[in-house]
């Protein structure tokens, strides 16, 4: 057997080439990647292996480049305790020395896909990304195992050439395309044309960005992901070619209705060859195709036959611009719409693709695993998937034990076909330990989730004392699966008793009083168990948290604070009942503090400020014009959304959000309401949102700066603390709403 055999050595005048692990292992680890040696072994199995090497060296071996890093982020997260997140604002917080390992490690992966994103997360968390946070992100799938990234990045400048070379002019063209953070819904054929037209600024840039992200992603042995055509098609090319079997799709969310080609028409064919020849000339291609036909929308026709010759067709047509093309698709549509996806439908649409062609994404498995209710997808492979987030909602939601069963069984029960494990959210999540854990766990036959959750909290707060209480979120708190519009009362839109529109559904099964309780353990335990005060008041010594602490201060802080937010809205709403004004008054200067405090501590972290969202997608615009634009795209997409039914979707506790749109939403309700009282008039609930519309829309076009540097808030004379804006502020909440 070959064996290759790289040592990492960066140092100025090496001018020998760089394999991938070693500029991964550099951008990591700075100067001390050195600590590392890879070895390449080249298997018929994904592995790697850990030892000690000479000179306290660490030696790591792996079959290829993705192998080799996720040994890496094995021995830096249960080894080193050394957590790489996947967002480029969290610093990777390394040790003086690196310990070296007691024992030789080797895990060999259960699966030998790992598949990761959602159309959706490019709409919720990634639309204005640059090279940048690209970059650390593939480091991080690197790291985590990933082999099969969605990658659907700049399409529009394909589809461009394509529309063009089927006679349509650019005007035309860009305004079939959605605006930026619409996009995944626009390629999903679910509306056309909302917020466009599309600049060619963006075209030209999302094409050289999808350039840097492919050939990044080759690097580290993974398969991107590459649209294909699906049969969705403008309005103006069903104009211009009548005779053509096109027809309106039922309708989406309120929006007009949009256009499918029946793949049937020789059209179809043109037009995926047309668009394969162009993109693989752009970005070439590693054979996998995602086409995802009637996405939450009916078929033009329910019969089987019809449903057959739709994916047959589609599958011929892939095969006839690549021989070697495999597609995959989404089963979130089987899940959504399981009323009318019968077995017997299923089965058709399923089977007419040969077998091992079509990979089919279980996308919901935490809540229904769709491949134990139609016999295993009737023989295709699939992979099961975790999705964990709609929308970007800043919720504390799953549950590694039940996630944990799940799998286990899985695994146990679907047999060959079942070939990976994968997540399909929506947004990043606040809650990355679900997501961590179910990667690690595609490499670990039975692993012991306290001992898990015990390693966790060493790498996130580095402290004995908040063992048990990371043991108590995992068991008391992390219970709930995530469901589309879930948030708390906060972020909802105004209203005396439930929740003022469809979305959003505030929800929690756990006793906030735990999870107050898990607040005071982090503000109080940790500093008392880990800082000498005296050295901080005698010898003025500025302790540094990590960067992880701040974060999960944040996170459980503001999830209380917007739980606790219920009880003063009920409390108002039985002021109103009463028809009294004093106690309706107090309750309202109650919520503004807590807006207030709520607000001051999210815009103590990158991760938590809107100032920034909106920032990243100004930088997008080449003139002033279309900054504006990119901005308005920014503000939609977290508040009205579009379409009459989807206000609130992305609704997410972040700094400038709360402060600016939630808490004047609110304060817009209570003057309404308590002037109602005044007059002696009934509360006009409908009417008011009404006029709330205008408010919320008027919002989008604004142009309010928002802190986009961490703000710095002071501690208040008396105590030591820690001089930390995100403890300060963290602290003035505890003070203020839970010391008792």
């Amino acid at each position: 057997m070959t064996v290759c055999f790289w040592t990492l050595s960066l140092t100025a005048g090496n001018n020998g080439p760089q394999r991938p692990i070693d500029g991964l292992a550099h951008r990591i680890l700075g100067d001390k990647d050195t600590c590392f040696i890879f070895v390449c072994q080249p298997d018929t199995v994904d592995f790697f292996q850990i030892e000690a090497a000479h000179d306290h060296h660490i030696l790591i071996t792996g079959n290829n480049d993705n192998s080799l890093a996720v040994g890496l982020n094995y021995y830096l997260k249960h080894i080193a305790g050394v957590h790489v997140s996947w967002l480029l604002c969290e610093p990777v917080e390394l040790p003086v020395k690196f310990p070296v390992p007691l024992k030789t490690i080797r895990k060999e992966a259960l699966v030998k896909d790992r598949f990761f994103l959602n159309y959706c997360t490019y709409g919720y968390t990634m639309p204005w990304w640059k090279w940048p946070q690209w970059e650390r992100f593939i480091d991080w799938m690197a790291l985590n195992g990933i082999t099969m990234p969605l990658a659907i990045t700049g399409q529009e400048a394909v589809w461009y050439e394509v529309w063009k070379e089927f006679g349509m002019t650019d005007e035309e063209i860009r305004s079939y395309f959605s605006g930026p953070a619409h996009l995944p819904w626009h390629r999903m054929a679910n509306l056309d044309g909302f917020g466009g037209p599309l600049p060619m600024s963006w075209l030209e840039g999302q094409k050289a960005l999808q350039q840097q992200i492919v050939a990044r992603e080759r690097e580290f042995n993974m398969t991107p992901v590459l649209p294909a055509f699906a049969g969705h098609v403008p309005k103006r090319f069903a104009e211009m070619h009548p005779e053509a079997d096109i027809q309106q799709l039922s309708a989406w969310c309120g929006f007009e209705p949009t256009y499918f080609l029946n793949s049937s028409d020789p059209l179809f064919a043109k037009i995926q060859q047309s668009f394969m020849q162009k993109e693989i000339a752009l970005f070439s291609t590693d054979h996998i195709y995602g086409v995802d036909p009637f996405n939450e929308m009916d078929p033009p026709s329910w019969e089987p036959d019809y449903l057959a010759k739709v994916s047959q067709n589609i599958y011929t047509s892939l095969q006839q611009s690549d021989p070697a093309a495999r597609w995959l698709q989404m089963t979130w549509v089987f899940y959504y719409k399981r009323k009318s996806w019968t077995p017997e439908r299923l089965r058709a649409y399923l089977t007419a693709v040969p077998q091992d062609k079509l990979v089919l994404l279980d996308y919901f498995c935490e809540k229904t695993e769709v491949w134990r209710t139609i016999e295993g997808f009737y023989g295709q492979p699939f992979i099961w998937c975790y999705l964990g987030n709609f929308g970007g909602n800043t919720m504390l939601v799953g549950n590694i034990n039940e996630l944990e069963k799940k799998l286990d069984a899985a695994l146990k029960d679907a047999g060959p076909n079942m070939t990976g494990i994968g997540s399909t959210l929506e947004s990043f999540d606040v809650s990355p330990q679900i997501y961590e854990y179910l990667f690690d766990r595609a490499w670990e036959s039975q692993p012991d989730v306290h001992q898990w959750i015990k390693d966790w909290a060493h790498l996130r707060n580095n402290s004995d004392a908040l063992e048990y209480t990371w043991q108590l979120l995992n068991d008391s708190i992390y219970k709930d699966w995530s469901f589309y519009g879930l948030g708390t009362q906060l972020v909802a839109r105004p209203s005396l008793e439930g929740h003022g529109t469809y979305y959003t559904k505030p929800y929690h099964s756990y006793s906030n009083d735990t999870l107050k309780k898990i607040c005071k353990a982090f503000i109080t335990l940790y500093p008392s168990l880990s800082i000498d005060y005296d050295a901080i008041h005698d010898r003025k010594i500025h302790y540094k948290f990590k960067d992880t602490y701040n974060y999960d201060l944040i996170n459980y802080f503001s999830q209380w604070m917007g739980n606790h937010f219920m009880d003063i809205r009920n409390d108002f709403t039985v002021a109103y009942k009463n028809r009294d004004i004093k106690e309706m008054k107090r309750h309202v200067k109650l919520a503004n503090q807590l807006f207030s405090d709520v607000d001051a501590l999210l815009n103590t972290h990158p991760a938590f400020m809107l100032g920034l969202w909106i920032e990243a997608a100004r930088d997008w615009g080449t003139t002033n014009e279309e900054k504006d634009y990119y901005e308005r795209q920014a503000r939609t997409i977290l508040s009205i959304w579009g379409g009459p039914v989807l206000n609130d979707y992305a609704n997410r506790m972040w700094g400038g959000l709360v402060g600016d749109y939630y808490a004047k939403r609110w304060n817009l309700f209570f003057e309404a309401v308590i002037l109602a009282v005044k007059e002696g008039k009934e509360f006009d609930e409908k009417t008011f949102g009404e006029e709330l519309s205008k408010f919320e829309h008027a919002w989008t076009e604004s142009h309010t700066k928002y802190p986009v540097e961490p703000m710095d808030v002071k501690r208040k004379a008396g105590g030591l603390a820690p001089k930390h804006p995100t403890y300060n502020a963290a602290w003035a909440i505890y003070e203020r709403w839970m010391k008792e």
